[in-house]
């Protein structure tokens, strides 16, 4: 693959918010490149994981997808456990402080994290660490000559922090801290490039670029990524708000969900949740802007491609078929509304809040006469246990998605 290909695939799906700042990394990954092919050096190359809960979802594979691109090219991959960052806490896409963990609970939740990670990258080329192991040697002498490169006005001008004032709710000081301990990781690996979602902007670009510069290291590359929305498309991806894709399912499930997303989410899912080349995405997206691709035919299309991925494509073609004869010859719609439920919601309850019935006893004759439907299949017990993703349907027109 020639140098100028590497890039487009390189800083494919990347967002930095600024054309300028786009560019200049851009230039700066070609030269390191080109450096790498004469010298016969790989570039060092890392992202940082706080592993904050145990169980990882589409989103968090955005980041690692590309970790892997860089092992293909032949480069070396180090896999960061945020093993002391995390009882700080990033700060970069909350707007309240985020609770602090203990060194046991993270390292805990860590091994899990590098566990599911592996489904994406290359075991055997993969170097895994955790920073507690040089972060907690630094000696308040150190700190201080560290924050010394930064100013108070650097942190605040963050939105985040911002809106925090502006709630008059508090910002801690150690949450300065968590852009400098970022930064000495960048210092610490001497890494050439470092890969981070586009809420680690202000960490890589003015923690690690900076700081590496202060210990007259080059400044590390930054490849900031998009942030994949979840099922809704609007926001991003969360478990707590229950519009993940979690890794630890199963290929009927993931296909499933993917095909759940609105038609608005396809281009960027495309380029930051497949493995498809810049010049597949390309395609893909003309194609819907020119409507030569129908949005049903291109969402198969692209939930077939996530879901290999983890998968292969025996399961995602079984996975296929089974969405085909259990949706689309059911004459389901493909958008149709959401319901969050709870463990104390039962069918009937649902039926009636959503009006999909006037009344309980509507409901039930329903039932009797085998009119509701859960996927695709009759209900035989009002009592039925509800699962995440489940289709309801009420007669031959009234859908609903569940979601837990």
């Amino acid at each position: 693959m020639k140098i100028e290909e590497q890039v487009d695939l390189l800083m494919q799906g990347a967002d930095y918010g600024d054309p300028t700042i786009a560019d200049a990394m851009a230039k700066e990954l070609e030269e390191r490149l080109i450096e790498s092919e004469k010298t016969g050096r790989p570039l060092r190359v890392y992202c940082g994981y706080d592993p904050t809960s145990t169980d990882l979802h589409l989103g968090h594979t955005v980041t690692m997808r590309k970790l892997r691109q860089f092992q293909e090219l032949g480069h070396h991959v180090i896999f960061v456990i945020g093993s002391f960052t995390s009882m700080i806490g990033d700060p970069s896409d909350k707007d309240k402080l985020r609770p602090q963990l203990t060194l046991e609970k993270v390292l805990e939740n860590g091994q899990t994290y590098a566990d599911q990670a592996f489904r994406i990258l290359d075991r055997e080329k993969t170097e895994v660490v955790y920073n507690h192991e040089w972060l907690e040697k630094i000696n308040l002498t150190e700190l201080v000559e560290l924050a010394s490169n930064f100013t108070v006005q650097q942190f605040l001008a963050r939105e985040n922090f911002h809106k925090r004032i502006d709630k008059n709710e508090p910002i801690y000081l150690h949450e300065f801290f968590y852009a400098i301990m970022q930064g000495f990781d960048a210092h610490h690996l001497n890494a050439d490039v470092q890969i981070g979602g586009s809420d680690q902007l202000f960490n890589i670009m003015t923690g690690a670029r900076k700081l590496m510069t202060y210990f007259g290291q080059k400044p590390n590359i930054g490849i900031t990524l998009g942030i994949l929305p979840g099922t809704d498309g609007e926001v991003r991806m969360s478990k707590s708000l229950g519009n993940h894709i979690p890794l630890n399912t199963d290929a009927v499930d993931m296909y499933g969900k993917v095909m759940s997303i609105p038609d608005k989410a396809m281009p960027v899912y495309a380029r930051l949740a497949t493995e498809w080349t810049p010049e597949n995405v390309r395609e893909f997206e003309n194609g819907l802007k020119a409507n030569s691709l129908h949005p049903r035919d291109a969402k198969m299309r692209l939930a077939f491609g996530i879901t290999s991925v983890f998968y292969g494509e025996k399961e995602a073609e079984n996975a296929q078929k089974q969405f085909v004869t259990t949706f689309q010859q059911g004459n389901i719609p493909e958008q149709i509304p959401e319901y969050n439920f709870s463990d104390d919601d039962n069918l009937i309850d649902i039926m009636v809040s959503q009006e999909m019935v006037g009344s309980r006893s509507e409901a039930r004759r329903l039932i009797d006469q085998q009119g509701v439907k859960i996927d695709g299949t009759p209900v035989e017990d009002m009592n039925v246990t509800l699962q995440d993703g489940n289709i309801l349907q009420v007669g031959k027109r009234r859908f609903l998605r569940l979601r837990k």
